[in-house]
């Protein structure tokens, strides 16, 4: 059964997670920014993996490339952290050109081993990048983020401090950049590009038979993610405060919880890494405190459902319920009424 959620939720939803500085504690937002911005990079990782057949574990590259890129305008060239953002996006997009040449030869376990080793070299090179710290890495200039446009309205708003205000604006800023993802993803996969590039995941030859070009959508998907990723990393790390090759290059905490994300909430379904992104923010307020037993179970639950219900939960709830509020693809046309019916 096709449904289609309505727009109205949707807005309340946003407008309801929007007012969360004014009414909410710093800690929450915190967290909540956290989320958003893990949703973000799991949408992009999706769009790669679940739509495109692009497994990669290197999207750490394109965070990476993109925090930095915005360190560097601020530091190097005096820019503002939110201008820098933009630049960010645009080097991890121009980074992924000469990923695409090289990895696009590759097919299946050898593109993932390829990506992963694009992003260690990215991360060994900028960690000789004295200007930035080096290896041990540097500090975000406290000025430069506490004067970034509109931060005094919003400490005016909140009431809080600077600091405060800092952590609402980038909560609000990973909240329209995760509801703009949403938006545009959903545009996409339904409009001619999209339903091709759903057609060359299922059946290739047979795409290809109808004048679909799997390697042009392909690289078209690869580079705006790659944007939509190295935008990201950089919002990461102006809240974040410090940069660190290690940190901005995480495999663990940008690509292997991304994918975890994925899997759970349902890979190649949209609404799969929201579902993912709550159960992995459940699951690491409830098990928190137990250290390495939180990765533990998350292993366990990410097998689990890899094993007995692998279109995730998304997946599982609209092949046993029969519904579809966000549906991808278009409906059939109804037949034309003849005037002999």
């Amino acid at each position: 059964m096709r449904t289609l959620l309505p727009p109205a939720m949707l807005i309340v939803a946003v407008v309801l997670l929007a007012a969360l500085p004014v009414i909410g504690s710093r800690a929450l937002v915190q967290d909540l920014f956290m989320v958003l911005c893990l949703l973000v990079l799991a949408l992009n990782w999706n769009m790669l993996a679940g739509f495109a057949g692009l497994i990669s574990v290197g999207q750490q590259a394109f965070v990476g490339i993109g925090a930095y890129g915005m360190f560097a305008c601020v530091i190097l060239g005096g820019m503002d952290p939110l201008a820098g953002l933009l630049v960010g996006g645009l080097a991890a997009m121009a980074l992924s050109v000469p990923v695409a040449f090289f990895t696009f030869r590759l097919n299946g376990a050898y593109f993932a081993i390829g990506t992963w080793a694009v992003a260690d070299i990215a991360r060994l090179a900028l960690g000789q990048w004295k200007a930035l710290g080096g290896g041990t890495g540097t500090a975000l200039p406290k000025a430069a983020v506490q004067d970034m446009p509109g931060i005094e309205a919003i400490r005016a708003l909140i009431g809080g401090s600077k600091a405060a205000a800092v952590d609402a604006l980038t909560y609000w800023l990973a909240l329209a950049l995760a509801a703009a993802m949403l938006a545009a993803s959903w545009a996409f996969l339904r409009s001619r590009m999209g339903l091709g590039l759903q057609a060359v995941r299922d059946n290739p030859v047979a795409a290809r038979s109808v004048g679909v070009d799997p390697v042009r959508l392909k690289a078209l998907v690869f580079l705006l993610t790659a944007f939509g990723t190295g935008i990201c990393g950089g919002l990461l790390f102006i809240q974040i405060g410090r940069i660190s090759p290690d940190a901005a290059f995480s495999l663990l905490d940008w690509t292997a919880f991304v994918i975890f994300i994925v899997v759970i909430g349902g890979i190649g379904t949209l609404p799969g890494p929201v579902v993912g992104v709550l159960v992995f923010y459940g699951l690491q307020t409830l098990l928190a405190d137990y250290g390495t037993v939180y990765l533990i179970v998350l292993g366990l639950i990410g097998i689990a459902i890899m094993l007995f219900a692998r279109r995730g939960l998304w997946g599982g709830f609209t092949r046993r319920t029969g519904l579809d509020p966000v549906p991808l693809s278009h409906a059939a046309p109804r037949p034309v009424p003849t005037p002999e019916s």
